[in-house]
């Protein structure tokens, strides 16, 4: 295992928004290897009880995006003004590019459904945390599985406004629980660089909150 290569991509799978190829079909074999893969992610027990629904068709994609930027000029933006941020100086491009996928969002060539069996009714938190747990790893190595083969996508759940539409739209059982959406494309550039983020050492604790 060359550590350098591992590295590199751990550092440098990005939320990828803006630099897609809204033009080039991801393959169905890519989707497929990298769903592969992800199924080998770590899990909490024996038999994981995860699904991804894969979304390719058309029509549902641009039901899915109206859903989608209904959620997103409603909602979310109205919320997103009220609150204080930590980095106003990068809200600007933030949106920018946000606002990209929002509007391009059934152009996107795949949109990817984590799911998990069962419902999460319960607001403990044992029961999210075990229960989100079950999908994160394998969502994650699906990301960098992308990434590796030169395919962006991102972590969304702006749809999950409307979850019981989407499920309608796409059969998805009652029992079922979506998580998120990965919106999935070949991204455009060369590539991508480690993100500034506030060092792990101010977010570390040692032995007990606040010890550094």
């Amino acid at each position: 295992m060359q550590l350098e290569t591992v590295d590199h991509l751990l550092t440098t799978t990005r939320s990828v928004k803006r630099r897609l190829d809204l033009q080039r079909p991801v393959e169905r074999e890519v989707i497929e290897k990298c769903l592969e893969i992800a199924t080998q992610a770590p899990v909490g027990g024996y038999i994981p009880k995860y699904h991804f629904v894969v979304v390719t068709d058309a029509d549902k994609k641009k039901r899915i995006g109206d859903l989608y930027r209904k959620v997103y000029y409603e909602i979310y933006l109205p919320h997103r003004k009220t609150i204080e941020l930590s980095f106003p100086e990068r809200e600007s491009r933030f949106l920018d590019v946000t606002n990209h996928l929002v509007e391009h969002f059934h152009e996107v060539p795949v949109h990817i459904i984590p799911c998990i069996e069962g419902r999460v009714d319960e607001p403990s938190t044992f029961k999210q945390a075990s229960v989100y747990g079950q999908i994160l790893p394998a969502a994650w190595s699906l990301m960098l599985a992308l990434r590796a083969r030169g395919v962006g996508s991102c972590w969304t759940t702006l749809h999950l406004m409307h979850e019981g539409e989407v499920a309608e739209l796409l059969e998805i059982p009652d029992n079922i629980t979506q998580t998120a959406l990965l919106p999935v494309a070949y991204f455009t550039g060369s590539d991508f660089k480690p993100a500034r983020r506030i060092p792990a050492r101010e977010r570390t604790h040692w032995d007990m909150w606040g010890s550094r």
